[in-house]
């Protein structure tokens, strides 16, 4: 019988939802496979062009999830951190942009906090979003319109008003600079995988996440859906909702914030860019 879920309406595509989380937490049980809490990782480790470093379970869940993933959309085109971009995807209306372990450093060394990030993209937006991050047990899911939840409850950005004393996660160069602003904000320790770091604010652990420019796509779709269906807002510094499938993959400056204090947040980023602060 012939796929079509090309015509899936949004209420059929959101049903998809508890699938692709499933498909992620199989992925996450082949990185669990190599994983080591508090001790470096048995998978063997290479490294890229540009120095960052690649494990062998990284590609396994790759090549997992390439197959897993597009089976559930076989329409959809495949933008991933492990595998060469094919830019016949820009000609897609759909796209699965994925980043297998998305904290692969962290992963190396024993942390606990990376995730599998995987994230459906329609017309240039996120609809389905899931982050599983295995080693803590929690999955974060969402589908545009429908809410976002952690492991079934549904979450929302935290209530703050104002931006004066906000939780913040920031870029280990530029914390201080925020820190010492006007806003008196409250530095957190930083948690290695960029998903997660959104998908705190999310779910209200954290009022506002900064990252630096140089993020890519598979960093942030899946966490930009979630966001968006927690009351949050992830933007570059022009402040528009952000774009996908595009043949530019690299990001500005982030800014992840509940609507409230996005404004003051965008400005704040905005002058800590510049220098201003």
């Amino acid at each position: 019988m012939a796929d079509n879920s090309n015509d899936l309406a949004p209420t059929e595509l959101a049903a998809r939802l508890p699938l692709l989380e499933a498909v992620a937490r199989r992925a996450g049980e082949i990185a669990m496979g190599f994983f080591r809490p508090g001790a470096r990782t048995s998978a063997a480790v290479s490294y890229k062009d540009g120095g960052s470093p690649v494990t062998e379970a990284d590609l396994a869940v790759d090549r997992f999830l390439q197959e897993a993933a597009s089976a559930l959309f076989p329409d959809a085109g495949w933008l991933s951190e492990e595998t060469a971009d094919n830019k016949e995807r820009l000609l897609r209306p759909r796209l699965l942009v994925v980043d297998p372990i998305d904290g692969t450093q962290a992963f190396l060394r024993g942390d606990l906090r990376w995730a599998v990030s995987i994230a459906l993209i329609e017309e240039g937006r996120p609809t389905l979003g899931v982050i599983h991050a295995p080693a803590l047990e929690w999955t974060f899911a969402a589908a545009a319109g429908h809410g976002a939840a952690l492991n079934g409850a549904p979450i929302r950005v935290s209530e703050r008003a104002i931006l004066a004393g906000a939780r913040l996660e920031a870029p280990r160069g530029l914390s201080a600079r925020f820190a010492d602003s006007e806003y008196k904000l409250a530095v957190q320790d930083r948690t290695p995988s960029l998903a997660l770091r959104v998908a705190d604010v999310a779910a209200g652990r954290n009022d506002l996440t900064i990252a630096s420019a140089d993020s890519k796509d598979w960093d942030i779709a899946a966490a930009d859906v979630i966001l968006t269906e927690a009351g949050g807002v992830l933007s570059e510094l022009e402040g528009l909702p952000l774009r996908y499938n595009r043949p530019q993959l690299r990001r500005d400056m982030l800014v992840a914030a509940p609507q409230s204090i996005f404004p003051e947040s965008l400005a704040l980023a905005r002058a800590v860019s510049k220098g201003v602060i």
